[in-house]
């Protein structure tokens, strides 16, 4: 089955090169953006401005192709793709939650945001965590667990390659 998709917009942000660039949201903590919305979506942020953070879709538009096992920056062993946050994903698409700083027509500004510039976006959802608090109950984060504050330190290297 193909699939086709259309950006609702671009994400601009500081990181005009993937080397330098933060890895995860964590190590982005400060780091402001602006998603510019194409004007036939704009009518789509409507009431946007109620809610402090969103989740982003978008395109991992300067990835080349795809591995189905990884070694993840923080860790010495390999893991399947779908146990990564890899960019060198089947169909190279890209998540983060943000921080919404203020929304201004068409342009919703942003904090924390480890993308780089001139990203394709294909979605924006509020970011609504008690939408989960029922349903997990014993949150388990696999090989993550041991190596998780490494996260906040680590720039990019050759994750996109």
């Amino acid at each position: 089955m193909k699939i086709e998709l259309e950006s609702i917009g671009t994400i601009h942000t500081e990181f005009t090169e993937i080397e330098g660039m933060p890895i995860q949201p964590t190590g982005a903590k400060g780091v402001k953006g602006t998603l510019v919305i194409k004007d036939k979506y704009a009518d789509g942020l409507k009431d946007l401005e109620e809610f402090s953070h969103i989740n982003i879709l978008y395109l991992l538009h300067k990835v080349d192709g795809y591995l189905l096992e990884v070694k993840p920056f923080m860790d010495i062993n390999s893991h399947g793709v779908f146990a990564t946050r890899s960019p060198k994903r089947p169909n190279r698409i890209g998540s983060s939650v943000v921080q919404i700083d203020k929304i201004e027509g068409n342009i919703v500004y942003v904090s924390n945001i480890d993308v780089l510039d001139g990203t394709p976006l294909l979605d924006i959802k509020p970011y609504v965590p008690q939408l989960y608090e029922d349903t997990i109950t014993e949150l388990k984060i696999g090989w993550f667990e041991k190596n998780h504050n490494k996260a906040k330190s680590q720039k990019s290297d050759d994750r996109f390659k």
